[in-house]
């Protein structure tokens, strides 16, 4: 573990990473003491610009406090993104675990499904799930864990299949050890640290997803979210471009900052790179 920590923190861009990720999630926990308990409420003239009239961010063109929408809306794609992946990823690991170590004709049809669901494009078949739902956050995070499983299910499958052929599973099987046993305590941990990156950089996908889909007006209208500010803000880019361009400009750091940290996590879980 310490060697872990050592090698990701000689990664200068995962760190900076990890501290934008911090960063963002403290302002996200903090924002009701920050800013009070409803992101909604009209807190001045409309359209204020950026530090000025004590607004950190400026106003909408309703008065809202820009700041408060970002704060909230940080707590609600975060959530989101973690949630989604956690669902898309146990859902991943159900499948390509069982195709990876059972086989049979039980791999060739879940594969087909999965080949399914990869044929179609993730973004318009999420469009088409909360449409078909109705555009509420439980329904967004269903759709974002039905587009983004089956990368999760394929790699598995790999994986345990790799798995499989090593001796000390054929010496578990001799041995009698139940399936479940072999699955859990000697397979599952020795693919975690590829399942973990790719986890790692899904929430990244999740964010952009959820934003995209509350940009189209796809998602709970009563929740803030920055997807949904940046979709009412384009009306009035002109005269206030600060109401999209500040929630814009935290999906990007959100992403980066996921992507950079996931980044070093493959450089230090991967055992392939621990002697570059």
């Amino acid at each position: 573990m310490s060697e872990f920590f050592q090698r990701f923190a000689r990664n200068r861009a995962a760190v900076l990473g990890i501290g934008i990720l911090a960063v963002i999630i403290v302002v996200a926990l903090a924002a009701p003491l920050l800013f009070g308990a409803d992101p909604f409420k009209l807190q001045g003239k409309p359209m204020v610009p950026p530090l000025t009239g004590g607004f950190l961010f400026g106003t909408d063109m309703l008065g809202r406090d820009v700041a408060a929408g970002v704060a909230y809306g940080a707590r609600t794609t975060l959530l989101i993104g973690v949630i989604a992946t956690t669902v898309a990823v146990t859902l991943g690991l159900l499948v390509g675990g069982v195709c990876g170590f059972f086989g049979g004709k039980l791999d060739v049809l879940l594969m087909r499904v999965t080949e399914l669901f990869q044929t179609i494009p993730s973004f318009l078949f999420a469009i088409v799930i909360v449409a078909i739902l109705g555009p509420t956050i439980t329904n967004v995070i269903v759709a974002i864990a039905l587009v983004t499983w089956p990368p999760v299910a394929r790699l598995t499958r790999g994986e345990f299949m790799s798995m499989c052929n090593r001796e000390f599973v054929h010496a578990c099987v001799c041995a009698g050890v139940q399936d479940w046993k072999i699955i859990l305590r000697h397979i599952l941990p020795n693919c975690a640290p590829a399942i973990i990156v790719t986890a790692s950089l899904m929430v990244a996908n999740a964010v952009l997803i959820e934003s995209s889909l509350s940009f189209l007006g796809l998602s709970d209208p009563n929740v803030m979210t920055w997807g949904l500010m940046i979709g009412a803000g384009r009306v009035a880019l002109r005269a206030a471009w600060w109401v999209c361009a500040i929630p814009g400009i935290a999906i990007l750091l959100t992403a980066l900052a996921i992507n950079l940290a996931g980044d070093g996590l493959n450089d230090s879980l991967n055992p392939r790179l621990k002697n570059a």
